[in-house]
C-alpha cells in the first residue's frame, strides 16, 4: 500500500472566500478529484478523515458541505497556477 500525501483543497464557496483544507485521505489529485466529483454527483457531503482546516496544526476529521461549492482545486503545493478544478 502506497502511503498517502499530503494534499491542498481549495473549495470556493458561492458569494464566499476560499477555504483550505490539507488531507492526506488519498493517494494523489487525481483520486481527490474523483471523491470530490463521486460525492457531488451523490449529493453527499465530502467526507476527510486525516484532514487540517487552515493549515491547523491537529489533524481532525472533516465534513465539506458541497452544495454551496462552485469551484474546488487540488494540488500538491499551494500555488495559484497548480491544480486541478471541478
Amino acid at each position: 500500500m502506497v502511503d498517502n500525501i499530503e494534499l491542498i483543497m481549495r473549495f470556493h464557496p458561492v458569494g464566499g472566500e476560499d477555504v483550505s483544507v490539507l488531507s492526506a485521505d488519498f493517494g494523489g489529485p487525481e483520486e481527490a478529484v474523483e471523491a470530490i466529483a463521486r460525492a457531488l454527483d451523490g449529493r453527499r457531503g465530502l467526507v476527510l478523515t486525516h484532514a487540517r482546516y487552515n493549515r491547523e496544526a491537529n489533524e481532525n476529521g472533516v465534513v465539506i458541505n458541497l452544495a454551496n461549492v462552485v469551484s474546488v482545486r487540488v494540488s500538491k503545493t499551494d500555488s495559484d497556477a497548480t491544480g486541478q478544478y471541478l
